[in-house]
């Protein structure tokens, strides 16, 4: 009880700096900007840690979440608005009676127009980014300001997100592209990470208001220019439209990273941003509409241009929401997408020359790496320079490979295999159906797995194990399988599409097993690995947190979650790889039949002047060998009030805070000392 106590005075009830959003969330290589980071507990921060090379970023102010004005705020700041914009409508040709007729669309204006002609002086304006510098406010600029900060009363407030830093942030030309992790540094520690890309294209930050329908008396903004990268935000009731120049015969490919860069929101259904697309000709007419790309939320527009001109791009929710953390990024433009590749993998140490299919795409075959290495799945793209296409999954497997052969649609016609091997198809056509036919022994253990949502596929498995009568021994649509890999994309799969099963066969004989779509569709895209094998007992391991703060000398707690995989069921021992002196690990043993555990990290009597990625290992005993495979960091993400996933991350980073928290003292509260007897109670 005394070290109950003990422990139980060293924690706090102070929240732990929480990060909800970056906005932009990345930019473009060479290039240097400012960058709001919304979130908790951010208060004091001072330092921005991003993984990776080639990116610089540094706090520079913080500002405190934006609560209602005051009335002598208010009355200032209107003064103030009326005067600029004043300034800005007589700059333009026939604009001068505006502020007479009232603005159109703009929520506030009543208040505005009530102004005084000169601000109270005596009144200082709240400090936020959108209030700096606005003698240098265009006209758009102003009327989003009044947008923002005269209608506070109509806005659901959230804690998570509303506190703001911003950051100054510089990417050096040669910096790698792609998914970075972001972390702030405060007194409290190291906040959770955020998806941070680096770009290769043009980049622009959309300027609210952009919604012709509610401003139709705004002067256009001239067209944007191709190819171009749109950063922007959704806020409560917003559409944003984008103009941009497009010449007939261009092949668009316009691709959208909106939950791809915050996958869960714990307190939205269903559970993140689900942007929509629609794309308008220079008449006006919407010819086409995107919400998804086959499974994926994240919508990608593919538009070949019919005729030269002047067309918008229309971005918004899908249910007409909106708040600070619906972030996105859109790439437009006649990019390089990948929308195909055959096979889906290869074989350890194989050389493989996949073919891929899609838009922009100026070469046919793609070279797959599958030299040796802790990775089942790996991620690649095409590229050539500065352009590059969207990340494809594959699989790199050590056993015997085949593809199918068509026709292979009955028992009759059924391919011919020997196990361990992997077979690479496809679904060619809706209501394909792919059988295969193997010799068992009577006991023998057989594995069949379909690997094809994982890799990207948007198949949609179901697999029959058959004997030679026909009679269905084990039969599997979906799997749930909380496997991951180092790349985030298999960590947001809600749908557990690929199929598993494993069977010990009754006698020896004929067996059949048959791959087919369970809605019926098919396609080139449709592509497949199947694994027939005996059982391969194996395990992986995930880590969360994914930021870790702990102070000196003292420990912080850790879950660890095993996943087990074709039936192993033994215990894996954890220890730390190459930390610094003072780090251990207690309670470090995942017993045999558990799927997870709190373990505590002690941390060395000294804090550490930087955070430190720390590396987890577990190994284990199967079949007389050592098994060893690290633990992969993972958020430990909620989705919709309910639904848990562990996202993985880049790194487990730990920082080593100092200034002990002294527990409280501790002493007898009865007399005699409490006897608690062997598996009993005392009252």
């Amino acid at each position: 009880m005394a070290l109950g106590l003990t422990a139980a005075g060293g924690q706090t009830t102070q929240r732990e700096p929480h990060l909800g959003y970056l906005y932009p969330s990345g930019g473009r290589a060479g290039s240097a900007f400012q960058m709001l980071a919304g979130g908790q507990s951010l208060r004091g921060a001072n330092a921005v840690y991003v993984s990776g090379e080639g990116v610089q970023a540094s706090v520079l102010q913080h500002y405190r979440p934006l609560r209602n004005l005051s009335p002598e705020q208010q009355q200032a700041l209107r003064a103030r608005l009326r005067q600029l914009l004043q300034q800005r409508l007589a700059e333009l040709p026939g604009q001068t009676a505006r502020l007479r007729q009232g603005f159109p669309g703009l929520e506030g204006w009543g208040r505005l127009r009530q102004a005084p002609d000169k601000p109270a002086a005596a009144a200082p304006l709240p400090e936020h980014p959108l209030l700096r510098n606005l003698e240098d406010k265009s006209l758009r600029e102003l009327l989003n300001i009044v947008h923002e900060f005269l209608n506070l009363r109509k806005r659901q407030p959230n804690a998570q997100i509303a506190e703001t830093v911003l950051i100054n942030v510089s990417i050096a030309p040669d910096a790698p592209p792609g998914d970075r992790e972001l972390r702030l540094g405060t007194p409290l520690g190291l906040t959770n990470p955020l998806c941070f890309q680096v770009g290769g294209l043009p980049e622009r930050c959309e300027q609210e208001p952009n919604d012709p329908a509610s401003f139709p008396w705004l002067p256009p903004e001239p067209p944007l220019e191709l190819p171009l990268l749109l950063n922007g935000q959704i806020k409560p009731g917003d559409v944003d439209r984008f103009r941009f120049q497009a010449q007939q015969g261009q092949q668009l490919v316009i691709e959208t990273q909106a939950r791809h860069l915050i996958p869960y929101l714990a307190d939205a259904v269903p559970g993140w941003f689900q942007a929509t697309l629609s794309l308008y000709d220079p008449r006006g007419r919407e010819v086409a509409f995107a919400d998804d790309y086959r499974f994926d939320p994240d919508p990608v527009l593919f538009y070949q241009v019919p005729e030269s001109g002047i067309y918008e791009l229309e971005v918004r929710d899908a249910l007409y929401r909106g708040r600070e953390d619906f972030i996105y990024r859109i790439a437009v433009g006649e990019n390089p997408f990948i929308t195909a590749m055959f096979p889906l993998g290869g074989r350890t140490g194989f050389p493989v020359l996949a073919r891929i299919e899609g838009w922009n795409l100026p070469e046919t075959l793609l070279p797959l790496d599958t030299r040796p290495g802790p990775d089942r799945f790996r991620q690649t793209c095409w590229r050539q320079g500065e352009r590059y296409s969207n990340q494809v999954n594959y699989a790199v497997d050590p056993w015997p490979e085949g593809t199918e052969e068509e026709p292979n649609d009955t028992p009759s016609e059924a391919g011919r295999l020997t196990l361990p091997q992997i077979v690479n198809g496809r679904l060619a056509s809706p209501g394909d159906v792919d059988v295969f036919r193997f010799e068992g022994q009577a006991g023998e253990e057989v594995v069949a797995e379909v690997v094809g949502r994982r890799l990207g596929s948007p198949l949609d498995s179901l697999l029959r194990l058959t004997d030679a009568a026909g009679r269905v021994l084990a039969w599997n649509d979906d799997h749930q399988d909380r496997e991951g890999t180092l790349h985030r994309d298999l960590g947001l799969l809600t749908h557990a599409a690929d199929s598993y099963l494993q069977v010990r066969l009754p006698e020896e004989g004929t067996y059949y097993v048959f791959l087919s779509e369970a809605q019926q569709h098919g396609g080139e895209a449709y592509a497949y690995r199947l694994r027939l094998t005996p059982p391969q007992p194996d395990f992986e391991l995930r880590v969360t947190p994914a930021s870790l703060n702990v102070r000196a000398g003292q420990t912080a707690p850790i879950w660890v979650h095993l996943l087990r995989k074709d039936g192993f069921d033994g215990a894996v021992e954890l220890e730390l790889q190459n930390a610094p002196p003072g780090f251990q690990i207690q309670g470090g043993r995942i017993p045999a039949g558990r799927s997870q555990i709190e373990v505590t990290l002690k941390a060395p009597l000294r804090p550490l002047a930087q955070p430190f990625p720390l590396q987890l290992e577990g190994r284990a005993s199967i079949h007389g060998q050592t098994i060893r495979h690290r633990a992969i960091p993972c958020e430990d993400s909620m989705q919709a009030f309910l639904y848990r996933h562990l996202v993985p991350r880049q790194q487990l980073l730990v920082a080593v805070l100092g200034g002990r928290l002294r527990p409280p003292p501790v002493g007898a509260v009865r007399q005699p000392p409490l006897q608690i007897p062997r598996n009993g109670t005392t009252l």
